[in-house]
């Protein structure tokens, strides 16, 4: 036998193998699958790594494992973005507008609409206007992601502005930590939350600090910033004392935050992006992944022990629920099923995939006609504190917030 030959043969079937699985998506010669029939429409999703969006991430693995990869024919394609995105915007950029080339794709859902989404669906609908393009949590100027998104969903900031210090005051606070760093502060609707926080904590007599932190996206990466919350936190407690409520507007700098606030017996109202893994899931070392209810019967068991009453988040997760929301409001949308979303649809959809989540959700509205943006929808949820259950927060009636931020803004802010 001529081994040469064999190994020749073999060496072939594996790269020929291989090849298969690495067929960009949508490629009709790659339709293999473990279905009977091969999906007849492709959705990109696209979402950070478990870096920086651990549970969008997994949602995407759960949706895969649910619909399919469409590499193996089913309607699945996901790609995410790079970790250090601010400097490769380019590159993000060119991810999103690839799934032009799938002549299946009909829908693309970008979650978070990191900057340069609205280049990406502007390019999109230029080329391929019968894409649907969805996107959740835009760092984008909404003026400019409404004009080429099909379906915004984005945390409601304005209201939650008010609601997380008022949560903070109830479970304690005397000061309220807001933690951030230039590139977010940069974002309209976080620098108007920040706004009204302040002012806020001005009308509930909360005292304010501001923080500056590193950026996770910068080259010191999230090692850096979690470096820095870790070692500065025992000095902020010296200062400010442990009835200080802290708020970040990163993912990364959670767990850090999470775990010192524990250990000092602070306070933690919830996450930019609540959700009760995130941040949680590290500090207190649970290494497996489960549903959001069995997550927050795990961490209760800890915390109303640890630090009761002082912490909380979400019952369900804003990044995987809206991921997995705009999803399936793409799958029905391509299949006739949905003509155009709207705020009860949304909801609908919510109640199916959070059965006991009881989402809020409101249209946004344009800060110069004060008309309704009906594509455009800001969601919420009911702050749920480990060792009370839920704050009934969200039930509070919200004074006029364009008032309250006018009002404190002309008293205490010295203009040009």
């Amino acid at each position: 036998m001529d081994t040469n030959n064999v190994y020749k043969k073999i060496l072939i079937t594996i790269i020929a193998f291989s090849m298969l699985f690495l067929t960009a998506c949508g490629n009709e010669e790659s339709k293999e699958n473990t279905s009977k029939e091969s999906a007849k429409f492709h959705i990109g999703l696209v979402t950070g790594t478990t870096t920086q969006s651990r549970d969008v991430f997994k949602t995407a693995e759960k949706l895969i494992e649910k619909y399919g990869d469409a590499n193996l024919g089913g309607y699945i394609c996901h790609l995410n973005y790079p970790d250090n995105f601010p400097k490769e915007q380019d590159n993000a950029i060119s991810q999103i507008t690839s799934f032009i080339e799938d002549e299946k794709i009909k829908a693309v859902v970008v979650n978070q609409g990191i900057t340069g989404t609205a280049e990406a669906f502007k390019i999109i609908k230029e080329k391929r206007p019968d894409i649907l393009c969805f996107v959740s949590n835009s760092h984008e100027e909404p003026d400019e992601i409404n004009k080429y998104a099909d379906l915004v969903i984005d945390p409601d900031n304005i209201k939650r502005g008010y609601l997380i210090p008022l949560c903070a005051k109830k479970m304690g606070a005397k000061t309220f930590a807001h933690v951030s760093f230039k590139r977010h502060r940069d974002i309209e609707q976080i620098n108007l939350r920040e706004r009204i926080m302040k002012a806020t904590c001005n009308k509930i007599g909360l005292e304010f600090v501001s923080i500056d932190a590193p950026d996770p996206a910068s080259d010191g990466g999230v090692a850096e910033a979690q470096n820095f919350i870790l070692d500065q936190f025992p000095l902020w407690i010296k200062k400010y004392g442990k009835n200080t409520a802290f708020f970040s507007t990163n993912d990364a700098h959670i767990a850090p935050l999470i775990k010192k606030t524990m250990e000092y017996g602070a306070i933690f109202v919830e996450q930019d992006l609540p959700s009760p893994s995130l941040g949680y899931k590290e500090a207190l070392d649970i290494n497996e992944d489960m549903s959001n209810h069995d997550m927050l019967h795990k961490e209760e068991m800890v915390l109303y022990k640890e630090n009761p009453d002082r912490m909380g988040t979400w019952a369900y997760s804003y990044g995987s629920s809206t991921t997995e929301l705009l999803v399936e409001i793409a799958m029905r949308s391509i299949r006739g099923e949905i003509e155009k979303p709207d705020k009860e649809k949304v909801l609908e959809i919510f109640e199916e995939i959070n059965p006991d989540a009881d989402w809020k959700a409101d249209y946004s509205v344009d800060k110069t006609s004060g008309d309704k943006i009906k594509n455009h929808i800001l969601v919420y949820q009911d702050t749920y504190i480990f060792g009370k259950g839920f704050s009934n927060i969200a039930d509070n009636k919200i004074p006029n917030i364009a008032e309250l931020l006018k009002k404190y803004e002309e008293e205490n802010i010295i203009r040009d």
